[in-house]
Formats: C-alpha cells, sequence, structure tokens
C-alpha cells in the first residue's frame, strides 16, 4: 500500500508547463479569493489557469488557511467579519478615519497571520523576494 500524504491543505498543482503568479501580498490574494467566491456566488464556474495570470492555488486553498487558523483561535470572528466587509469593498480600513481605526487593527493583524501561511504554502511571495524586486525595478 502506498503511504498516503496529507494534501487537503496543500495548493493544488496548476496544469503542467504552465508559469505560476504568487501573489504579492496576503492583501492582494484576499482580494483575489473575495472577487472569485463573488463570482462563484453569482454562478460563474471557476476553471484553474484560464485567468489573467496562473495562480499557484484555487480559491478554497485561501479559505482553507483561513478556516485552518480560526479552528486554531489565531483568528477571531471579528478577524473575519473585517476582512468579509473589506474584502467585498475591495479596499483595505482606513487607519486615518476614527470609524476604521478598530477594523484597521483587525485587518492588519488578520493579515499577518495568514501571510507567513500563504508564504509558506508558496501561495504569497516572501517579503524579502518583493523589497529586492523593487530594489532591482528602482535601480534600472
Amino acid at each position: 500500500m502506498a503511504p498516503t500524504t496529507d494534501i487537503s491543505y496543500a495548493p493544488r498543482p496548476v496544469a503542467t508547463g504552465a508559469e505560476t503568479t504568487p501573489f504579492a501580498s496576503a492583501e492582494e490574494a484576499w482580494f483575489w479569493f473575495i472577487q472569485a467566491q463573488q463570482a462563484r456566488n453569482d454562478g460563474a464556474r471557476f476553471s484553474m489557469g484560464l485567468g489573467l495570470f496562473a495562480r499557484p492555488c484555487e480559491p478554497l486553498d485561501i479559505l482553507r488557511v483561513v478556516e485552518r487558523l480560526y479552528r486554531n483561535r489565531r483568528l477571531i470572528m471579528d478577524h473575519l467579519l473585517v476582512l468579509r466587509h473589506y474584502g467585498r469593498r475591495m479596499m483595505p480600513p482606513d487607519p486615518c478615519r476614527v470609524r476604521e481605526a478598530r477594523a484597521h487593527t483587525l485587518w492588519t493583524e488578520a493579515l499577518e497571520r495568514i501571510e507567513p501561511v500563504l508564504c509558506r504554502k508558496g501561495i504569497v511571495r516572501d517579503r524579502f523576494f518583493n523589497l529586492i524586486q523593487t530594489h532591482m525595478e528602482a535601480a534600472e
């Protein structure tokens, strides 16, 4: 009998031969996830590799990460409500607005907890990679 591996939380591979483009940040991945879920709720069917960029995951992979963090009590319901509300608005909470100050704190905390997991899975590029790329572009 072949050894079994737990692939339920690993991102599903994109069709062979396709170059994948990881997200630059957890925030970008979250907005992509919200858009994909909204399209799905509106009746669209999601197929990997048909978008503008081939992504290294499916929307459900991001949902699984968030669900696992919630089950492990790294995220609380307030985090999820803020992520959903501002994700649907497609803009993060503004820290300069008094009414959005707490939401901004929750938004930042949630994404700081989600990002390392997405980086380990190859869904989001490491911040160090982004810093080097930005520096190289500025030098050109």
